[in-house]
């Protein structure tokens, strides 16, 4: 029997080694079936997949869809990352242009994940997209466009758009 596909959240949550300490209360406090994605890159592999295991179930206690970045099949809902690398399930991407934006329709993936929108942690000092150019890149994809990069509650309203994720945005503070 195989599982049946969930359909694509609005709001997302990213792991990250910076909201690790927290994460299993924002899990608790997103609205339910909210996304969740697992990277913990900075643990080793077993580590890694003995911490997925802790916040898949708790992210599944809350009807949250489960994301995997990498090629792991740990059971997952889905995979996250470059479109030329993702596993079975939801095939949700990354860009950050227009070319790996076209990339990832071109690979059919189900959703992606287009940033930087604002200035980031993740990459202090990078350029950013800004509203005007998440627009207009967002405007160009069939596919659900899901904004990310110093993304807030704030910043949300501020882009007006409907599908965004965070790392710290939401691991720290209650979900309104």
């Amino acid at each position: 029997m195989t599982r049946e596909q969930p359909s694509l959240p609005l709001l997302w949550l990213l792991s990250d080694a910076r909201n690790d300490a927290t994460i299993e209360d924002a899990l608790r406090t997103l609205p339910p079936g909210s996304g969740f994605v697992f990277r913990h890159y900075h643990l080793d592999p077993e580590t890694r997949h003995a911490r997925f295991d802790v916040l898949a179930d708790v992210a599944r206690q809350y009807r949250h869809v489960v994301i995997l970045s990498g090629p792991q099949e740990w059971g997952a809902d889905g995979h996250y990352g470059p479109s030329d690398s993702l596993g079975a399930g939801l095939r949700l991407a990354t860009a950050h242009d227009g070319e790996e934006l076209q990339a990832a329709i071109a690979a059919g993936v189900d959703g992606i994940f287009l940033s930087p929108v604002f200035p980031t942690a993740s990459h202090p000092g990078a350029a950013t997209l800004g509203v005007h150019g998440f627009h207009v890149l967002a405007q160009q994809s069939p596919v659900p466009v899901i904004a990310l990069g110093g993304m807030t509650h704030e910043r949300a309203r501020e882009l007006d758009w409907p599908r965004w994720g965070a790392i710290d945005g939401l691991a720290s503070t209650k979900v309104a």
